[in-house]
């Protein structure tokens, strides 16, 4: 973790963004994310639909944080299901 971390915090890293890449993204893709997310934003999540160059579906889960698969597993299980369902009706 500690090596993770100091490359994270090295300042090098400080103006580090992969946004330019979001509009290559031609695939569908669902973004679930913990309202509890101690590292990622609402407002990333946000970017992610404006800039993306295909469809987007968002999920924005309670009492949960940065491992949805973990402190949701049922609703997020439930949700990935329902996305695949819905690419497959298509």
């Amino acid at each position: 973790f500690k090596g993770w971390l100091d490359v994270w915090l090295h300042p090098d890293f400080a103006e580090w963004n992969i946004e330019s890449c979001l509009p290559k993204i031609m695939v569908p893709q669902l973004v679930i994310q913990g309202n509890d997310d101690e590292y990622g934003t609402s407002a990333q999540v946000e970017a992610i639909v404006r800039q993306s160059g295909s469809i987007v579906e968002t999920c924005f889960l309670d009492n949960c944080g940065h491992s949805p698969h973990r402190d949701q597993e049922t609703q997020t299980l439930e949700f990935m299901t329902q996305f695949v369902r819905n690419l497959l009706d298509r």
